[in-house]
Formats: structure tokens, C-alpha cells, sequence
């Protein structure tokens, strides 16, 4: 196979990668999209998209969005091991889609801003000459070699991303990932425009979450970090079905509900609650392969995209000032941090926590009788700075007395 040398190529067709083709694509570069699966393709994950509006409106894939299945979502429901629950609106509207058509609609959205894409090519390995990535080396579904050159590579092929990899920039570092189990349902009782995060007594410091996808149907699943979990004396998945079986809160809204076959997935989540390297000579890293996935929520599609667009940006001055150094590159990975960082600290912090019980049940019971506390909790949820506020120990001194 005979490819022709590209500005760009990147490994990956998530949200992420997608999103960085589209914008060079948009900008006129030669622009090369790599996924080793054909698409549409299913990703597991919880599917909720509301961080990622200003990336998505950019694109100009909001009505797309709304003309395909969703769940449109206004609010965040949250429950305390006690029972307590507590609804905090959103500033605005959110969707949450099946990665199966959101991932597919930005994927196509590359394709019509003139990125090239090919689909089922497996990336096996970098070229790598003086000290610099220059391209990639990879297998076609029926086998054919083929060698694809590049002035940057573009890393956006998830947790276990083959170009982290093969740079030395992979880290699964336990304290700082995430394993979860997902699966979907239809026919669960009261699901409304909430994403609800339950924090039940048993698995703290893990939650169990009920997402509206579409169609009556729900993303069900189950988090918690993977240092945590190799303490714990059970399965994940096994738990996850307990919960729906037995739990007070869950038992009756489950009781009729029907699991779609072959939906229930397992996966790992690298946090943003350590910084990892995500750059170097001839290359970057994006999403979940530079580990930048909520470290609280879980959510990884908002944070992905904008580093996407904050990769294509850096890709392009790269290409502009012909310099490809590590030097040069790591300005990507200061400005995703400058970005994204306090929110991803703020969300760390917010995860800790959530490993306490008696802060859980302080937080969520008090506000779930206050009107004032509500207000005081979704002004932090819509800022950052406002959510620095969780992290301070006068804060909770304040709702024990409330």
C-alpha cells in the first residue's frame, strides 16, 4: 500500500480524534484519520455529552445531535449512602447519546471537512528516526503492511493507546484509574432528564449511576477507583446486578426492566488526577491516551474534545513554524492543562470526598432540605472556582450547624 506523506495523521476516531481532524481538516491540511474498528462502532462508556457543548457547537454538530436518538438532560441527581436525595439544574441543556451514533456523527464531520479516513487499519508501531515520530506502521483487516508518514502523529486511540505506548508515555497508575462495568437497559422505572451519580453504602467509595440514553432505555454502570477496588471481595459486575436486585432505592425501578443483550462491557479509565505526559518530538497525546477522564464523573468526551481542538491548534503553529520538537509540542500539553486543569484538581478533590461517608450523607442530607444550599451547590457545579469551595474543610463546618 503506497500513502502519500500527511500534515497530520491521527491514530484514534473517538470524540477526540475526530474532533482534531475536523478542525485541520476545516483548515485546510492534509489531514490523515486512523481507527482500527469500521464505523458506526459502539465505545462503552456513560455516554453523557454535556460538558462538550461549546467543542460540539463549534463543530456545528448540535443539530445533528438532536435530530438523531438522545436523551436531552437538565439536572444531576445525587443520593447519599442514608438515602437522601438531592436535584441540582444544570446552567443549561445537556444530552447524553450512545457513543455508537455520537461518536459516528463527529467521525463523519471529519470526513466532510476533507480529513482523510482509514477505517479498520490496525497501528502496530511508530516510526521513529532521529529521535523523532515521523509516522506510523500498521496491518490493513486483510492483512497488507503499510508504512504512513507524517510531519506530527496525533495519539487519540484510548487507554491503552499504541502510541503512548510504543513513546514510553503509558500510566495506569491504580491511584489515579478508574475500572467501571456499563450496560444497558430498557424499561427502567422513573427515569427522567437526570444523570444520577447514587452513592450506595456498600460500594463507597465507588457510585452506581442511571443515565437516560434514549428511547426508554437507560446507561447503567458502576465506577470506582481501581486501588479501591482491588480491596474490595466482590466482582464488579456481580455487584452492579445486586444493586438492581436488592437494593431499596433500586429494586422496584429495575423490576420490569430488560437488559439489551451484549451490552454489559467492562473498561478502564485513566483520571485527570495526575498529570502524565502527553507530548513529544513529532507527536501528542489526546483524551483518554493522555489519562484526562473526570476524575469525579467519570466523563471523558467533554475534556477529549477540547483537547482534540486544542491539538489541532498546536498541530498546525507546529506545522507553521516547522518545528516538531518536545520542546516546542509541550505548549499543547501546558495549554490542555491551563484549560482543563483546575477543573480536573477541583474534581479530584470532589472524588476524595466522596470516600467518606459522613461528608456524603452530611452534604447531600442538608441540601436536600435547603433551597439555599441547593443554590450554593449548582453555582459550583457551574464553576470552577465556586467548586473550590468543596475542598475547604470550613465549608462542611458550616452545613453541620445549617
Amino acid at each position: 500500500m503506497v500513502r502519500k506523506e500527511y500534515d497530520v495523521i491521527v491514530v484514534g476516531a473517538g470524540p477526540g480524534g475526530s474532533t482534531c481532524a475536523a478542525f485541520l481538516g476545516k483548515r485546510g491540511y492534509k489531514v490523515l484519520l486512523i481507527d482500527k474498528e469500521k464505523f458506526p462502532r459502539d465505545k462503552t462508556c456513560g455516554d453523557a455529552i454535556s460538558g462538550s457543548l461549546k467543542v460540539q457547537e463549534e463543530l456545528n454538530l448540535t443539530p445533528i445531535v438532536q435530530k438523531n436518538p438522545h436523551a436531552v438532560v437538565h439536572r444531576v441527581m445525587f443520593s447519599s449512602p442514608k438515602g437522601a436525595v438531592l436535584n441540582i439544574p444544570f446552567k443549561g441543556t445537556g444530552y447524553v447519546c450512545r457513543r455508537f451514533i455520537y461518536d459516528n456523527l463527529i467521525f463523519q464531520k471529519a470526513r466532510q471537512n476533507k480529513a482523510d479516513v482509514l477505517q479498520e487499519f490496525t497501528v502496530t508501531d511508530l516510526i521513529q528516526e532521529g529521535g523523532y515520530v515521523k509516522g506510523v506502521r500498521g496491518k490493513t483487516y486483510k492483512g497488507a503492511e503499510a508504512e504512513i508518514r507524517a510531519k506530527v502523529v496525533v495519539g487519540a486511540d484510548g487507554a491503552h493507546s499504541i502510541v503512548a505506548r510504543k513513546v514510553g508515555c503509558i500510566d495506569h497508575d491504580p491511584k489515579h484509574t478508574i475500572t467501571a462495568v456499563r450496560a444497558y437497559y430498557k424499561d427502567v422505572k422513573e427515569v427522567t432528564d437526570a444523570i444520577e451519580l447514587h452513592f450506595v453504602d456498600d460500594i463507597i467509595p465507588g457510585y452506581f449511576w442511571i443515565f437516560p440514553v434514549d428511547n426508554n432505555c437507560a446507561n447503567v454502570g458502576l465506577g470506582m477507583v481501581v486501588e479501591d477496588f482491588k480491596k474490595k471481595d466482590w466482582k464488579m459486575t456481580d455487584k452492579m446486578f445486586e444493586i438492581m436486585e436488592k437494593h431499596p432505592m433500586f429494586k422496584e425501578r429495575f423490576k420490569e426492566a430488560k437488559l439489551e443483550k451484549g451490552t454489559v462491557k467492562g473498561w478502564t479509565l485513566p483520571v485527570g488526577s495526575k498529570r502524565r505526559n502527553a507530548h513529544g518530538n513529532g507527536y501528542i497525546l489526546v483524551g483518554d491516551a493522555a489519562g484526562l477522564i473526570d476524575p469525579f464523573t467519570g466523563e471523558g468526551i467533554a475534556n477529549s474534545m477540547k483537547s482534540g481542538e486544542l491539538a489541532a491548534m498546536w498541530a498546525e503553529k507546529a506545522i507553521k513554524t516547522n518545528n516538531y520538537s518536545a520542546e516546542f509540542l509541550k505548549q499543547y500539553e501546558d495549554d490542555v492543562w491551563f484549560v482543563l486543569g483546575k477543573k480536573l484538581r477541583t474534581s479530584y478533590k470532589l472524588q476524595r470526598m466522596g470516600k467518606n461517608k459522613f461528608l456524603t450523607n452530611l452534604v447531600v442530607g442538608k441540601a436536600a432540605k435547603s433551597k439555599q444550599i441547593q443554590d450554593t451547590l449548582r453555582q459550583m457545579l457551574d464553576s470552577t472556582e465556586e467548586r473550590k469551595k468543596l475542598a475547604n474543610p470550613l465549608f462542611y463546618l458550616k452545613l453541620l450547624f445549617a
